[in-house]
């Protein structure tokens, strides 16, 4: 079939037009001949289904979203230490199960799209818990379908990186995650005002249904956009086991100095993927649950990731040991921002502005956090070794992530704000560990 022939083919050709403008619209590096016709076809849908999934991931953010929504259903507070390990770990660590099984299918789209379904069915059905159920049994069912959006979501990581390199040019395939987290990231900042301007009306179990009804409805527009990618069937051999080469290849973590420090120095910094749910939990306990703070924290996550990107990637190219260690202060800052008043009883520590300020203070460490590691890793590895660093590094931080959460959510349960003590120092641990890193950079 031409492209002519195709609806989707003519309704994306103008976008995919208007993008590039007078540039070589049809550039075709790296992708099968059979796919050039429907670059545009491929590109405009993968996009739209990437703003899609990531402006959902905006409106239920288990950092904010669900933790602010734990508070509101009487979860108790131990719980809110598990809900980003099991949105991460789980969502990376069955990658290295299904990888190869899902990479000796010649077609891996629809893969992609059963994911986003999945997704969608876990999100509705935490719409219903935040309807009918409270304390505990709230807690434990939306974590158990957590866990099912993050295996879901493992499924479409997967299928993706095999899909995108196949139906999108070498030279455009960075644009269709940076256009999605653009249009994701102006929508969560959308949404952040509005309820700001709500002001103090109190969000119940309803409020929380409706954003994550919506956030559902994302994803099952998401699984038809990327239905609709041109997809020509592709290799089926070469495909490895994952989980096996980690194991295999554990022994690196004793025998190579430089890779060991960088694991541990990237364990101390799970503390800044732990410590907004803490903060969130903590704000609403001081300040109240109206609509204005949840929207400020949505905002200020977005705010940050869209600034994070431009201060740390140009950074990390130059020093990303430098990077690592200079994120880690900035979370320790995060947690000064709140101490601070905490233990001098100023009346700003019960004022939303103060943990709104120290989120985003967080959220750009975090960014940072990610930039340095993935950096490094990669600049620190060989072509012969940067496949293993990857595997034993995922795999030892993935379990590492899912025993910080259950301890740091052990520890506010007993001791309440002094959570935010431990993540403080835990950031500044992860600087001191990474100045005994290895320069790799330059």
């Amino acid at each position: 079939m031409s492209q002519s022939d195709h609806a989707a083919d003519r309704a994306a050709a103008p976008v995919y037009d208007f993008l590039y403008g007078d540039e070589d619209v049809r550039v075709c590096k790296d992708i099968p001949e059979s796919e050039c016709e429907h670059q545009p076809r491929n590109f405009v849908m993968s996009a739209l289904a990437l703003s899609l999934t990531k402006s959902g991931d905006r409106l239920m953010d288990p950092k904010i979203t669900l933790a602010w929504m734990f508070s509101v259903l009487g979860v108790p507070a131990g719980f809110v230490g598990l809900l980003a390990p099991i949105r991460e770990s789980l969502a990376l660590l069955p990658q290295l199960f299904i990888a190869r099984w899902i990479r000796e299918r010649p077609v891996r789209k629809l893969f992609w799209s059963a994911g986003s379904l999945g997704q969608a069915l876990a999100l509705a059905g935490m719409a219903t818990s935040a309807v009918t159920l409270q304390g505990a049994t709230a807690g434990i069912a939306i974590l158990a379908l957590l866990a099912a959006f993050a295996l879901s979501r493992s499924v479409c990581s997967v299928a993706h990186k095999d899909v995108v390199g196949k139906t999108v040019s070498k030279t455009r395939r960075g644009a269709v995650s940076g256009y999605a987290s653009s249009v994701s990231g102006l929508a969560a900042g959308g949404i952040g005002i509005v309820l700001v301007v709500m002001g103090e009306a109190q969000p119940g179990g309803a409020f929380f249904a409706a954003m994550l009804g919506l956030a559902a409805l994302l994803w099952v527009l998401a699984a038809g956009a990327y239905a609709v990618i041109s997809e020509s069937p592709g290799s089926t051999e070469g495909g490895r086991n994952a989980f096996a080469e980690a194991i295999a290849q554990i022994s690196i973590l004793k025998a190579d100095a430089p890779f060991r420090r960088f694991v541990v120095a990237r364990a101390g910094f799970l503390a800044t993927a732990l410590a907004t749910p803490f903060y969130v939990a903590i704000a609403q306990a001081r300040t109240g649950a109206d609509l204005a703070g949840l929207g400020g924290f949505l905002f200020a996550s977005a705010a940050a990731s869209a600034l994070g990107g431009a201060v740390w990637g140009r950074l990390a190219d130059w020093s990303s040991k430098t990077v690592m260690i200079a994120a880690g202060l900035v979370a320790a800052l995060a947690a000064a921002i709140i101490l601070v008043p905490l233990q001098s009883g100023l009346a700003l520590a019960d004022r939303p502005e103060l943990y709104i300020a120290a989120v985003f203070v967080l959220s750009l460490a975090h960014q940072g956090v990610r930039k340095g590691r993935s950096t490094y890793v990669v600049d620190l590895g060989t072509e012969e070794t940067r496949a293993a660093y990857t595997a034993v590094s995922n795999t030892t931080i993935g379990v590492s992530l899912l025993a910080a959460g259950a301890a740091t959510g052990l520890i506010y349960q007993v001791f309440g704000e002094a959570i935010v003590w431990v993540l403080g120092l835990s950031a500044l641990l992860a600087s001191a560990l990474s100045l005994r890193l290895k320069e790799v950079s330059g």
